[in-house]
């Protein structure tokens, strides 16, 4: 069977029997044309399946393009995923469409994707910076008026709008939880060393929660894991101690399916845990898991409002917006202490 090509411009001119320069004026607004002629055309692109080339024509007219990029670190964590449902949610109604990009959380693969979206003269653009990154390089694009909003975590070396979570807050509110049901020894499992903003937010949350309890950091009980198998092996290093903990707190999600599994393999069902992001199927877990649940689609459509404001003429000064955490209070969290 012999290959099909993707028709052209010249294929429309050709088919109505006028210029491409003609064809180019009715699907861009950009001259004047007869009403029977601009029909003739509209009907012919339909009618052979032909695709501006928006990129290329940005390129030439120099205007920005109908498109919104988006970085972020994992493409296989449903968190990003939600986030990027909640941005897509807010622009298509703009007539915007989302480019979603993941950099591997690798600074130099993100700088890659953020030259790729400007290379295609994007409309905003929309980064969760990876570990190390510096932004720096994208003031120029800041200057000239190219809206930038940084999600989940803030950029570096670069003033722009950013949308986070309460994550101290909410790192505190759960572990009080703990602390109110009696606990005095609460393991810490989540990314170590704390450089990230997030994982350095609930840390200090965590500390903030030990501290207003009167009861004292202790660093046999904090231990890092990066995932889920980390996580698992992390509670077990935990549950072994001479004097483990009673309740862990899990600062992310794939550390809180980590150790929900560690402890159903060791039956530690007294062991209370409370996680920070909620995980699928944490209602009928047993007993059901009690989180500090984020709202990802509310930090995308607060970053999306962000960025419209901003096309819509907004110049006032960078700012921040946070969104609020929540406490959903399960079985998992309200295990009292065994008797000592």
């Amino acid at each position: 069977m012999a290959a099909t090509r993707r028709p052209t411009l010249h294929d429309v001119a050709q088919e109505v029997g006028v210029s491409a320069k003609t064809v180019s004026r009715v699907l861009n607004n950009d001259g004047p044309t007869s009403a029977a002629t601009r029909e003739k055309v509209l009907a012919a692109v339909e009618r052979l399946g032909f695709q501006p080339n928006l990129m290329a024509r940005n390129i030439r007219t120099g205007g920005p393009d109908t498109t919104i990029g988006l970085v972020v670190p994992d493409m296989g964590n449903p968190f990003f995923g939600t986030v990027a449902g909640g941005i897509e949610s807010a622009v298509r109604e703009r007539g915007l469409t989302l480019l979603l990009g993941s950099s591997g959380d690798d600074p130099a693969r993100e700088r890659d994707l953020i030259a790729a979206f400007l290379a295609r003269r994007v409309s905003a653009l929309m980064v969760v910076p990876a570990d190390g990154s510096d932004h720096a390089h994208l003031r120029s694009a800041r200057i000239t008026g190219l809206p930038v909003v940084f999600l989940d975590r803030p950029g570096s070396g670069l003033a722009a709008d950013c949308v986070v979570s309460s994550n101290r807050d909410g790192a505190r509110t759960g572990v009080a939880h703990l602390v109110a049901h009696g606990h005095r020894r609460i393991g810490f499992i989540g990314d170590l060393p704390a450089t990230l903003y997030t994982r350095r937010e609930r840390l200090a949350g965590y500390k903030d929660a030990l501290a207003a309890a009167g009861l004292p950091y202790d660093r046999t009980l904090v231990v890092g894991a990066h995932g889920q198998p980390d996580a698992a092996a992390a509670t077990d290093r935990l549950l072994s101690l001479p004097e483990p903990p009673t309740a862990l707190f899990a600062a992310n999600n794939f550390a809180a399916m980590g150790t929900v599994s560690a402890l159903a393999h060791a039956r530690r069902r007294e062991v209370a845990l409370v996680a920070f992001d909620d995980i699928p199927l944490a209602d009928i877990l047993e007993p059901a898991l009690t989180v500090v649940a984020q709202d990802p689609a509310a930090l995308g459509a607060a970053a999306a409002r962000t960025a419209l404001a901003r096309l819509d003429g907004d110049r006032g000064r960078a700012r921040t917006t946070v969104v609020d955490t929540r406490l959903i209070a399960r079985g998992s969290g309200e295990q009292r202490p065994p008797h000592r």
